[in-house]
């Protein structure tokens, strides 16, 4: 598999590589393109494809939570890793989903304008992703102008190419999934906030009311064939692989077609229909365009786009959005697909996903308060889990912090680069001149890079990082069965070589986990001195033996718990 090079979308992110070109102007393009030439120009389309990539995580509805927090950090991860490898073209946008009878009916009750009501939403996200780090490089939001603009030319060519009609629709309809379920799909369930009985889908577990209204819908059915093609030529189309087997069934089981819009009446937050204002536009289909939004849709014939994406990486709860609807759509105008879809579980609270509804969600900045930005990033994607949900418990994050962090990674570089017995600049001059022997530790330092590299790959961060952190286990056990403080009286070459291996292993480690904790690997190159140049902290860098310039820290390393890389927690609740 070729490497993966990541731009990033919200209802997810994604990450693009500028084209130098200008989003066309889109508004004053329809007002002078008739249909013949809107149809001869999607007709063209597939010769004009640049081979670019954009990575998408979810796009945020409200306000945020742990699980919200998730999905950014791994996006940002896989952006942060592609620049590691030398990708520095890689970018990551994210954003805000505004439209739909959630927000209606949440604007309503808090007493503001919907608008209103996103923008300050709008806001929140925007301080939580910088708050932890996430470097986005665009933040969009479906309300924004050039958005609606893009979804509106999107339906106009659907309705074109003859898959957009309008019929009665009935059916089981949940508010907070904005969808509409077949009664094979929802269930009675005794709510668990309430514990009134009620209708609810199976999948989400959403409560569900039963509805008819006349509206749009897609031609969905006729994309059943194509779909399960296009899985079985890509294997890997959606991974981890128990979710490409669900999507699989799903589709095979059968196609219904799909309510596209909803009446004006019901619903007056979000795009009208063009030329119906009586109907509004689904805002699944609404907001899923923004993915191609920012990449300059509708793209001219001769233009090279950076659509479509690499990865778009979304939560188990929505892959039938990105899965099915979302690929059809594109397929219906002959628009390129995403390469790939990873997909994660959630997280639970005593075994319930965290949820506002049933009020056990926890507020990211509590715990990012509590034991810092790092420390949380590291956690949620050590800890986070792509096919089984994870439980969340604050406990959890102090355990991984003493016992990962505080003892392994702080306890390590504090024995080195404290040491009284010896010097690590002396260690790595002496490693210049070649007097260290070869060994079993180097042996095992220089097969992680790759390993850690191939996992990524396969879009598995949680066993990348695990990957790296062996590093610190086996280092430790190293240095402790090699004793230096002994070695230090009888035997200097020795000791030298074993202070420079150890040095080693954290100087790779602390390249190798800059995209899951920036600040801390930052802070241990510094303590390392590891000089600040890209090329001495990339991906070419964490090779053993590469970097010789290093061994006199970039700050000042002082005495105690002050200036450690992970000091005593102030709270462990």
């Amino acid at each position: 598999m070729p490497e993966i090079e990541l731009r990033a979308v919200s209802r997810a992110a994604w990450l693009i590589r500028s084209t130098g070109r200008r989003p066309l102007d889109l508004s004053a393009m329809q007002k002078r393109c008739c249909s013949e030439r809107i149809a001869a120009r999607n007709e063209q389309r597939s010769a004009g494809w640049r081979q670019e990539a954009i990575l998408h995580y979810h796009t945020y509805i409200l306000s945020p939570h742990v699980g919200h927090l998730y999905t950014m950090i791994l996006g940002d991860v896989l952006k942060r890793w592609q620049i590691l490898l030398g990708d520095t073209d890689a970018k990551l946008l994210t954003g805000t989903d505004e439209h739909g009878l959630k927000i209606q009916q949440a604007a309503a009750v808090a007493g503001m304008a919907p608008q209103e009501l996103c923008d300050q939403n709008c806001q929140t996200f925007k301080n939580l992703a910088r708050t932890v780090n996430v470097n986005y490089d665009h933040f969009i939001r479906t309300t924004d102008p050039q958005h609606k603009d893009a979804v509106r030319y999107f339906w106009d060519m659907l309705n074109h190419r003859g898959y957009i009609y309008t019929a009665k629709h009935e059916g089981w309809y949940s508010v907070s999934d904005e969808a509409f379920y077949p009664p094979s799909a929802v269930q009675p369930i005794l709510d668990p906030s309430t514990g009134r009985k009620i209708i609810a889908s199976i999948e989400t577990g959403k409560e569900v009311q039963w509805t008819s209204e006349e509206n749009y819908h897609f031609r969905l059915s006729a994309f059943k064939e194509p779909l399960l093609e296009h899985y079985r030529n890509h294997p890997n189309f959606i991974t981890p692989k128990h979710y490409m087997d669900d999507m699989m069934n799903a589709i095979s089981a059968g196609l219904q077609d799909l309510s596209i819009s909803r009446p004006a009446s019901r619903l007056n937050w979000g795009i009208p229909v063009p030329y119906d204002e009586s109907q509004v536009i689904y805002v699944w289909l609404d907001a899923l365009v923004n993915y191609i939004t920012y990449a300059g849709y509708p793209f001219p014939p001769d233009a090279k786009s950076i659509w479509p994406a690499d990865v778009q990486v979304v939560g188990k709860d929505i892959l039938r959005f990105h899965c099915i609807y979302w690929p059809a759509f594109l397929m219906a105008l002959g628009l390129p697909l995403p390469r790939q879809i990873m997909a994660h579980a959630h997280w639970t609270i005593n075994n319930e996903k965290m949820s506002k509804s049933t009020g056990n969600v926890v507020n990211p900045y509590f715990a990012i308060e509590r034991f810092g930005v790092d420390t949380v990033r590291f956690f949620l994607v050590i800890d986070g889990a792509q096919v089984s949900d994870s439980g969340y418990e604050n406990s959890y994050i102090v355990e991984r912090y003493k016992k990962g962090l505080q003892r392994g990674l702080g306890n390590l570089a504090s024995r080195v680069l404290r040491g009284k017995k010896w010097i690590v600049r002396s260690s790595v001059v002496m490693a210049g001149e070649g007097r260290f022997p070869r060994t079993e530790h180097q042996d095992f330092l220089e097969s992680i890079p790759e390993k850690a590299r191939d996992e990524m790959r396969q879009l598995d961060p949680r066993k990348a990082l695990n990957s790296i952190m062996e590093i610190i286990i086996q280092t430790n056990k190293y240095f402790h069965q090699m004793k230096p403080w002994i070695l230090a009286m009888s035997n200097v070459v020795m000791l030298n070589s074993v202070i420079y291996s150890t040095a080693e292993s954290l100087r790779i480690a602390g390249i190798l986990l800059q995209p899951f904790m920036p600040q801390k690997s930052s802070e241990l190159l510094d303590m390392l001195g590891v000089a600040r140049a890209a090329e001495k902290r990339n991906f070419d860098a964490a090779k053993f033996g590469r970097d010789l310039d290093y061994g006199v820290p970039l700050v000042d390393l002082k005495h105690g718990t002050t200036g450690t890389l992970f000091p005593p927690l102030i709270s462990e609740q």
